[in-house]
């Protein structure tokens, strides 16, 4: 796994094998999903995936036609699994900090991340910094 994780995002049509044909397509491009998963509303399937390499990952789901997709920068942190609020109180640090969290998901090692306007990257990398000294 490289040092420098993307999210991939992929729409997904809205019919059964989708998510089959983009798993397939990203592994056989050899790309590492790190955490992630799909979510659907009102018919729309999106599909937003850790990867370890964005470039490749991109083409592999821009070559399945499944659908419009991008790659962003994330960041990340840990929460205190045993202290309930958590995700709130970093939620709330991040808000005030006018940084608007576009997705939020966790990795594969329960590492919280977050997928930002790029920007706001700035803006988020601060409160992050500060949270984890805290």
């Amino acid at each position: 796994m490289t040092a420098h994780l993307q999210d991939l995002e992929v729409h997904l049509p809205d019919r059964p094998g989708a998510l089959a044909d983009l798993g397939q397509s990203l592994g056989r491009a050899g790309v590492s999903l790190e955490g992630g998963g799909v979510f659907t509303h009102d018919g729309l399937a999106l599909a937003h995936y850790l990867v370890d390499n964005g470039p490749l990952a991109l083409q592999a789901a821009t070559e399945a036609q499944l659908g419009p997709a991008t790659v962003r920068d994330v960041a990340m942190t840990r929460l205190d699994q045993e202290t309930p609020g958590q995700l709130g109180a970093l939620a709330r640090r991040l808000g005030d900090a006018g940084v608007n969290v576009l997705v939020q998901y966790s990795d594969h090692a329960g590492n919280l991340v977050l997928v930002v306007a790029e920007e706001h990257s700035k803006a988020c990398r601060d409160v992050l910094m500060c949270w984890e000294d805290r």
